[in-house]
């Protein structure tokens, strides 16, 4: 079978409610053509990967809980910063600036059809990328996302968050890579409600800034080796 295309569009910096309606368009389109379609293969779909830096917002999973968010609604509009309730799996999380987010648009039948599965190839993107500068990313056990030393309670700190939904195999939202992210904004949160953790970012880590350009090449390059996939 022919290797799955996926087109890589650059949202640059974006309100967080626009960069959703977006994913939520993509995904309509591509459950739509399947369902004219039911026994085409492989599918009739369109796959996309989507990259975006978004204005300061605080989002909450569908299974998150409210008492992890730490301001008020006055406190947030004090300081500038969104919070958006949104459909996606995970708790609380930051969204907002030197921070790469990506949102796949993938149709899984032409993949494999395996949450579990497709949320660690997500994971291994993000490894091997931090691998090209030296930093060891890890999984931590029985949470999803990318760990800096996780085995290590004292040490163990959070460099990318993940919550997907997917709807007929066609996911929709994705990561958030910490790239020279403020880490002042986290301090009003429990990220991801896992109190005992700290949160990591890549310039921290290599003691410099870091183009983001430069890791969202290098984000792109994994993504087709990790999905065997052409990525244009």
């Amino acid at each position: 079978m022919e290797k799955q295309e996926i087109i890589v569009r650059d949202l640059g910096k974006i309100d967080y409610q626009e960069a959703w309606d977006y994913q939520e368009q993509l995904l309509k389109d591509n459950v739509q053509r399947k369902a004219q379609a039911p026994d085409q293969w492989p599918k009739p779909t369109t796959n996309y990967l989507l990259f975006c830096e978004h204005l300061p917002v605080y989002t909450l999973g569908k299974s998150g809980h409210m008492e992890n968010l730490l301001l008020t609604p006055e406190e947030l509009a004090r300081q500038g910063i969104g919070f958006v309730p949104t459909n996606r799996g995970g708790d609380i999380t930051f969204h907002g600036p030197g921070q790469i987010v990506g949102y796949p648009i993938l149709d899984l039948e032409n993949f494999f059809t395996d949450i579990g599965k497709y949320l660690r190839c997500l994971e291994e993107v993000i490894i091997r990328t931090l691998a090209e500068y030296g930093v060891t990313g890890d999984r931590s056990p029985g949470e999803t996302g990318v760990w800096l030393d996780p085995q290590d309670k004292t040490k163990a700190r959070k460099i990318c968050a993940m919550g997907v939904r997917c709807s007929r195999w066609v996911t929709m939202h994705g990561f958030a890579l910490n790239v020279n992210t403020p880490m002042n904004y986290f301090n009003n949160i429990i990220p991801c409600g896992i109190a005992d953790k700290q949160v990591a970012s890549l310039d921290k880590e290599v003691g410099r800034e870091v183009p983001m350009e430069e890791v969202k090449e290098k984000l792109k390059k994994h993504f087709a080796e990790v999905f065997g996939a052409v990525v244009i």
